[in-house]
């Protein structure tokens, strides 16, 4: 598996380096926003380890960018914080990192994360992988979502793979109401760490993706006091 770990404090770059390196991940390492933008590119790494602050581009900016890409593929992405108050940011402007880690970390929880982050896959709870309803076809085995358009057209979803998978947990059954803990376990499990509020950034990501207005959806409905739900009427599998 290949990291880039985006950092602009050397010894801590070099730290988490040595730490992966021993658990045998490939690691680059580089030290500002614009030189990301072009490793990403250049390497297409699995997992993004990326600094808030730093120099040209800053984190929040750097993801934005990468999940904006279209053709490439999709990492995952590990923002690291200086203290616990950025937290509310970096989940608050929904940027699209998959998870943060607060320094300093020890290595073993650093550890921890990126193998949690790898791990993630959508633990299937019925016996369809593929699931369609009146606007959307969801194919779990080919990882492929569209949004139909009316007259046979359809077009395809540009998703990444969390809001693939939390559009797949929606669509597999419609109406029912999940709450932020049934979620988290539907698409973490034991893995998760951190803030039970990035579920509320997730979706509020997948509804720009999904919704023709986001800001009153049709489709991924909030029940207020309990959770989630989505409606759209299953046209069979």
């Amino acid at each position: 598996m290949d990291i880039l770990i985006v950092e602009d404090e050397a010894e801590i770059a070099k730290l988490i380096q040595l730490t992966l390196e021993r658990e045998g991940f490939n690691c680059n390492c580089c030290s500002d926003g614009l030189g990301a933008l072009q490793a990403f590119r250049q390497q297409q790494p699995d997992v993004i380890i990326l600094g808030l602050m730093l120099p040209s581009l800053d984190g929040l900016e750097v993801c934005a960018r990468i999940r904006q890409q279209s053709g490439v593929k999709d990492p995952y992405i590990l923002m690291l914080t200086a203290k616990g108050e950025e937290i509310d940011r970096v989940i608050g402007l929904s940027t699209g990192a998959d998870d943060y880690l607060v320094k300093p970390f020890s290595p073993t929880e650093l550890v921890a994360r990126v193998r949690a982050l790898l791990r993630r896959s959508l633990r299937h709870g019925g016996q369809y992988l593929v699931y369609r309803t009146q606007h959307f076809t969801v194919n779990v085995d080919q990882h492929t979502a569209q949004r139909h358009l009316g007259q046979g057209d359809s077009e395809a979803l540009e998703l990444t793979t969390l809001e693939f998978n939390l559009l797949a947990t929606f669509i597999s059954q419609p109406s029912r109401v999940w709450n932020r803990t049934q979620l988290i376990d539907k698409l973490w499990g034991d893995d998760f760490f951190g803030d039970e509020r990035v579920v509320d950034t997730h979706v509020a990501r997948l509804r720009k993706k999904i919704e023709l207005d986001p800001a009153h959806p049709r489709f991924v409905k909030t029940v207020i006091g309990v959770g989630y739900k989505f409606e759209d009427e299953a046209v069979g599998y």
